[in-house]
């Protein structure tokens, strides 16, 4: 069996300093790798979760590492105690909504961001579903 310490995405994609400065500024991550012309690590010190970007097209990485990445069909979650309250922030900040505030009948009240690379977070409160 392999064992593991973390799991994050690598997303490929430009601008890194977009990208740092959205999930800095929106989600209170801290960069602990970044160098603008090669790849951006992020850590939430809140609770460990960790995403990484790539640049496209960097001579060190395999080739199937190289293209622009598209955000069509992906999307990254992150859970919130509040959705509701994530929102408003979120709407106050102007930032760019995919999806409205939505309350889903198997148990999710969430909503979907945009960031500046045109990934999509899913920001998502967990509900207690209750038989009725």
């Amino acid at each position: 069996m392999i064992e593991i310490d973390a799991m994050f995405p690598v997303m490929v994609t430009t601008n890194l300093e977009a990208v740092k400065t959205f999930y800095e500024t929106v989600f209170g991550f801290n960069a602990v790798f970044y160098e603008a012309d090669f790849y951006l690590h992020l850590i939430s010190p809140s609770s460990g979760v960790q995403l990484a970007f790539l640049v496209p097209d960097h001579a060190s990485q395999p080739d199937f590492l190289r293209p622009l990445m598209s955000p069509d069909g992906y999307v990254v979650s992150l859970e919130v105690k509040d959705a509701l309250h994530a929102y408003t922030e979120a709407k106050k900040m102007e930032l760019t909504m995919a999806m409205e505030l939505k309350e889903e009948v198997w148990g999710q009240l969430h909503f979907i961001l945009e960031d500046p690379a045109g990934f999509r977070i899913d920001v998502v409160q967990h509900l207690t579903v209750t038989d009725q």
